[in-house]
Formats: structure tokens, sequence, C-alpha cells
């Protein structure tokens, strides 16, 4: 139970920003990155050590927020959240992160949100973000600084920075 509680505590960051750049939605994020811990810890004795264990949580969490979209579209209530008056970012308290934050769930793709988030509240290097999210390091790279340029444009014409 103490290595399972240490396993959350230092990758609860990590799943939260992946999910959260999925979901786009604070709450439904919260609800899934819960998920897949009880997943992880009914499913640990199952695991396998081919591969990266992160790559197992990703893939947890990315098959469960999925599922959680598939849900929300079935029951015809899925809503893009409006971010812009949604500041209940749990991991993100200073203002102009959290600017940011919605600024990046907004214009940039799955993928540009994914690693720019792993990279910025995560901590992730763009290696470690590589090999979790199985792409190319120069696939990564790409994508982060891509989403860096049109997150930096969009903030400049909105006359943010």
């Amino acid at each position: 139970m103490a290595a399972f509680e240490e396993f959350y505590r230092l990758t609860e960051r990590t799943i939260y920003a992946f999910v959260l750049s999925t979901l786009k939605n604070h709450d439904d994020a919260l609800d899934v990155v819960q998920d897949t811990y009880l997943k992880i810890r009914a499913a640990a004795h199952l695991y396998q050590p081919m591969g990266k264990p992160m790559a197992w949580v990703f893939t947890i969490a990315r098959n469960l927020s999925i599922s959680k979209l598939r849900f929300k579209q079935k029951n015809d209530s899925i809503e893009i959240t409006d971010m812009e008056n949604d500041l209940n970012f749990s991991y993100v308290s200073d203002p102009e992160d959290q600017l940011v934050l919605q600024t990046a769930l907004k214009i940039l793709s799955n993928e540009e949100t994914e690693i720019i988030l792993l990279h910025a509240i995560s901590g992730f290097t763009h290696r470690e973000i590589a090999k979790n999210l199985d792409m190319n390091l120069s696939t990564v790279l790409s994508k982060y600084h891509r989403g860096l340029k049109k997150l930096k444009k969009y903030l400049i014409e909105q006359e943010v920075l």
C-alpha cells in the first residue's frame, strides 16, 4: 500500500495533465485520474514488465478518457467547457499560467496540448515524453515548438503578451 501511495504521489500531476489535455474539463479529468488509479490498483498483479510502466499507465488513462468522451457523446451531454470561466485547475495556481493553460486547451491540437502539459506541468523531458507516448523525439520536439509558437502568436494577437 505504501508503494502505491508513493507511486500516486509521484505521478498524479502527470496523469492529470495528460488526461486534461484530452478531456479539456477539470472535473472530468479528476474523475478519470481517480478511475485510472483504481484500475491500476486492481490490475497491478497482471502487469507484465515488457516496456515502460508509465506507457502502461498512459494507455489506461487514454482509454478511460476516450470512454468518458464516448459516454458524454452518447448521452448528448457533451459540451466544450467554457474554459475562460473555469479557473478550478487544482495544479495551476498562478493566474498567468491558468490563462496559458486555458488558451492551450482552446487552440492547440490534442497532441500539442499533451506534449506541452507533460513538459510544463509535469516536468517530463522531451525524451521521456517521446518514450511514454511512443513517438519519435523529433516529432515531440516539433509538436512542442509548433504549439508554443501558436500559443505565443495567439496571446500576442489578444494583446496578453
